[in-house]
């Protein structure tokens, strides 16, 4: 399926306006010269912890405790990833050191 060119500035039209709208509409909702409504407070308070538990099931959702290596490379990849975390306090370093470890161990240690 081939695009004309108007069905392709249309296309990018529309996702320029969809991205301007998500990153624009904050400010219009939540000026800064109002106080934020309680409900969007307890909400900014409580997602992120509540995403990152999410993150972390749905990272051991496959995980076979039963299998031969009974989840020691995830279990040791986490836990690296925590300390850290608690250590640096950079989110950025401590996802990619932890990915960087279980990789390692999926395929040297574990293999």
């Amino acid at each position: 399926m081939t695009l004309t060119p108007w069905q392709t500035a249309a296309i990018f039209a529309a996702v320029a306006a969809g991205t301007m709208l998500t990153r624009f509409l904050p400010f219009l909702l939540f000026p800064e010269n109002r106080a934020l409504p309680p409900v969007i407070t307890f909400l900014g308070r409580v997602l992120p912890p509540a995403m990152v538990a999410l993150l972390v099931v749905y990272c051991f959702k496959n995980v076979s405790f039963s299998s031969a290596s009974h989840g020691l490379p995830e279990l040791i990849a986490c836990a690296a990833v925590a300390a850290l975390q608690r250590l640096f306090k950079n989110t950025l370093l401590s996802i990619a050191l932890g990915t960087a470890l279980y990789m390692l161990l999926v395929q040297t240690v574990f293999a």
